[in-house]
């Protein structure tokens, strides 16, 4: 990264100096909480020059430091060179959380800032206790950004569109009442929303606000008589304004959600998910609170049949473009003329080719060799590298369509894989294949599944450090909540209708990465007297590259899964294909 950092963070320390803070905490987030947000948000990433998904940024007087998970590791050593912040790499034994930190670095008596609408209520809440029960003073309306970043993007006013039913599969009416339904058990009367996928998914609408998220910046108040969206009029079309009227919703601006909730009655019950409502607002909250998981979040993961039906389509029509642009791949490889940004170019072009298309789901990771050991790699005009037909090459791609969101990684073989690297390669897909298969009782949750796709990994002493699976929205977040398969504990169990990845890895610094993702959806499989048991099916469509795998430590099951898989793709796909493109996949599943 270049010392641009360097002016911006003594501007930031003047400010601090003016306001008598000795330490200033950045999250990588928004207002909503989101883990992806518009660049009027990304003022961690302007001062350190970091722009991983995950991070926090520390400010002192005289050091300052940057906090992100495993994911990050070889990208923010690469992005904090030169930037005046250290690294800490969250989650190894020796490395001290932020509060840690600060508690250990700051003198008596010190203050302690955050801006409180960028911060959970409950994460604000704990740190402030923390630190005040230490002796330290904490503020929470420090707002430096607002004079210093000069050109500053400003929200934005991209127009709001409706997520038609016919591919939401449920009315705007029927979601109320489910949602209140939930709310009143939980012994509240209004809800509050800041989730932007959450209000996206209550309301049908969608937005362009932030990349590859189709959510639009707003809030959300609902009770038994009230449907209010926080949201700059100025993003609401004639033909929306219409539809949001029909159904009863209310316009009111994005700002004015502060006031708002300062004007409700003390005795009005009001739920909130304190994970998911800023600080700032909930403090400005009059009425009382009642917290809890937000009830949208378990509703909005369990996909009913509309949606899972688009989204079987969704993956054919993303497994048609996954076969041409693999194909146009083989056919250019030797041309010396392919780098990692024409892999996302022509994949991003394939893709948008195909029926109800709208954008990607996250930013393609194309890494080649080496890069593809940085787990969230994005290739730079300075970093991109030439593909080569040697070694490995690690793409993670997803598209938004209307009727569904795709999430896929390919690591392929370019040619001339050492034993290792076949074995690494098998490895991995032992382990998806062994998460693939399982079946578990009712009420089972994804951290007593990580360890299936782990195991052949540990045998042999390797891991790696991310979860397993991520949930999936539809035409939503390619991240969602709230199950999750990860070592981490994590209540919620996986229920029919919940869409997770399967995407186990293993990464090599400064080798090679191997990751073999795909979508698998939670089905009831067999009830008995021992209770009602799930399995996963397979969702994505699209071979895995047989010429990499070590057959000799596979066993006959996991041969017939992969045979059977690949069966599958041939007869989903090829109906969609020319002659040609027929025989390619016809090659790349044949049975082993």
């Amino acid at each position: 990264m270049s010392k641009s950092t360097l002016p911006r963070l003594k501007a930031l320390r003047e400010e601090m100096g003016k306001a008598g803070i000795t330490a200033f905490i950045i999250p990588g987030t928004d207002p909503h909480q989101s883990e992806y947000y518009a660049s009027h948000w990304a003022a961690r990433t302007w001062i350190s020059g970091f722009n991983g998904s995950a991070g926090t940024a520390v400010v002192t007087t005289n050091r300052a430091g940057l906090w992100t998970d495993s994911r990050y590791f070889l990208q923010a050593a690469q992005q904090l060179e030169g930037s005046g912040f250290e690294l800490f790499k969250e989650g190894l034994p020796d490395t001290p959380t932020i509060e840690q930190w600060l508690l250990n670095t700051l003198p008596q008596g010190a203050t302690v800032a955050i801006d409180g609408t960028l911060f959970g209520a409950s994460k604000a809440a704990e740190m402030k206790q923390n630190f005040e029960k230490h002796g330290l003073r904490f503020v929470t309306d420090f707002t430096p950004f607002d004079s210093i970043w000069e050109d500053r993007p400003s929200i934005p006013k991209n127009e709001v569109f409706i997520h038609e039913e016919k591919y939401s599969g449920e009315s705007v009416a029927d979601k109320m009442n489910r949602i209140m339904e939930q709310v009143h058990q939980a012994g509240a009367e209004a809800l509050l929303l800041a989730a932007l996928d959450e209000i996206a998914w209550a309301f049908n609408i969608r937005g362009n606000d932030v990349e590859c998220n189709p959510v639009v910046v707003c809030y959300a108040y609902i009770d038994d008589t009230r449907r209010i969206l926080f949201i700059d009029k100025d993003k609401i079309g004639d033909s929306v304004a219409q539809y949001l009227n029909k159904n009863g919703v209310e316009i009111m601006p994005y700002e004015s959600i502060f006031d708002f909730v300062g004007t409700l009655p003390v005795d009005k019950k009001v739920f909130v998910d304190t994970n998911k409502i800023n600080y700032t607002l909930l403090n400005k909250l009059n009425a009382t609170s009642v917290s809890g998981q937000s009830p949208i979040a378990l509703l909005k993961s369990v996909k009913n049949e509309t949606q899972l039906a688009g989204t079987r389509e969704a993956m054919i029509r993303d497994g048609v473009a996954l076969v041409r642009f693999f194909r146009w791949l083989e056919q250019n490889i030797d041309s010396g003329k392919v780098t990692e940004i024409t892999v996302a170019e022509k994949l991003r072009e394939y893709r948008s080719q195909q029926n109800l298309y709208v954008g990607e789901s996250f930013a393609t990771i194309a890494g080649f060799n080496e890069h593809g050991a940085i787990v969230h790699y994005s290739a730079t005009p300075e970093s991109n590298a030439t593909i080569a037909p040697h070694g490995f090459l690690l793409i993670d791609s997803g598209a938004q369509y209307l009727d569904g969101t795709t999430d896929i990684t390919r690591t392929i073989s370019l040619g001339n894989l050492s034993p290792r690297q076949k074995r690494d390669f098998t490895l991995v897909m032992k382990g998806h294949i062994a998460l693939a298969t399982c079946h578990f009782p009712q009420g089972t949750r994804g951290s007593q599944l990580d360890a299936l796709a782990r195991h052949f990994l540990w045998d042999d002493h390797l891991n790696y450090l991310h979860g397993t699976g991520h949930g999936v929205g539809h035409f939503l977040n390619v991240h969602e909540g709230p199950q999750n398969i990860r070592l981490e504990e994590n209540p919620t169990p996986l229920m029919p209708g919940m869409i997770t990845s399967n995407e186990p890895g293993l990464y090599r610094t400064g080798e090679y990465g191997i990751r073999c993702e795909n979508l698998i959806l939670t089905v009831p499989d067999y009830q008995n007297e021992f209770g009602m048991f799930y399995r996963f099916e397979t969702l994505t469509l699209f071979p895995f590259d047989t010429e990499a795998l070590d057959l000799s430590i596979m066993t006959e099951k996991e041969i017939e899964w992969l045979n059977n898989y690949h069966e599958m793709v041939y007869d989903r796909l090829s109906p969609m294909l020319n002659e040609e493109e027929q025989q390619w996949l016809h090659r790349k599943t044949t049975s082993i």
